[in-house]
């Protein structure tokens, strides 16, 4: 009754509705909505991918190896255009790809040499260079010693000693006489990392007294084995002892 009075004084005779059933109805008009927006959505979507996906399905193409009437060849299938450099390919530096200043081979290393990179030079070495060179680098090695190919000169012979290392990269690059290039197989950082442990073979096989460090014998005493392995796995070498002081080296 109190609100009808209210209402009636106000000059609104329609009944007000308490707070709970006011939410009950807004919640009740938020869910018809809810229910219907997924459908309206869906509809939506479909609409414009449909029209997306037709564009994009049938776009001008031509299938890998089909025959082509725009070009004289017929081929569709285009060489790249000339100067055309591929993404990381770009070889700017040209010494380092080369070997080569202008048309000459230069005689320095594109990056300082360190015990790493003589390390690394040594694995590539003997697993793609002392099949036929040896692995000291003297031409004696397992290809040529069965008489499979003519034996390479040692590295030690005064010409090669005084080759730039440009020389040796270039015959690695693009080989020279029987020998195959090794461009594919060796990268080139690895052909200036092999190319810096030849110059390391080349001075341990021409060395002075000069060039020994003190206290080291020359020759150097072989190895002693305490354990020679099985053939699967490899023989273990024994500690020296080291030579007490003042004790004659």
């Amino acid at each position: 009754m109190l609100h009808l009075r209210q209402n009636e004084i106000c000059g609104d005779s329609r009944p007000r509705l308490s707070r709970r059933a006011k939410l009950g109805a807004a919640g009740g008009q938020r869910c018809s909505l809810h229910k219907g927006m997924p459908l309206a959505v869906a509809l939506t979507l479909a609409m414009a991918g449909s029209g997306c996906r037709i564009d994009m399905h049938v776009q001008p193409r031509v299938n890998p190896l089909a025959r082509s009437d725009f070009f004289t060849d017929q081929r569709s299938a285009r060489p790249p255009v000339e100067g055309t450099v591929a993404r990381g390919q770009l070889r700017d530096d040209t010494y380092f790809y080369t070997g080569k200043i202008g048309s000459n081979p230069g005689d320095y290393m594109p990056f300082p040499v360190t015990k790493e990179v003589l390390e690394r030079g040594r694995e590539r070495y003997n697993i793609f260079c002392a099949p036929c060179h040896s692995r000291v680098g003297d031409g004696n090695g397992f290809v040529p010693s069965r008489g499979f190919a003519r034996q390479p000169p040692s590295f030690h012979i005064q010409r090669l000693q005084k080759a730039p290392l440009g020389y040796f990269y270039d015959v690695m690059t693009n080989g020279f006489g029987i020998m195959p290039d090794y461009a594919s197989q060796i990268a080139p950082q690895d052909r200036w990392n092999i190319l810096a442990y030849i110059r390391a073979l080349q001075l341990s096989q021409n060395a002075s007294m000069a060039d020994v460090p003190s206290g080291q014998k020359v020759p150097s005493e072989p190895p002693s084995f305490g354990d020679m392995g099985t053939g699967a796995t490899l023989p273990a070498t024994t500690k020296q002892p080291s030579p007490q002081a003042g004790e004659q080296k």
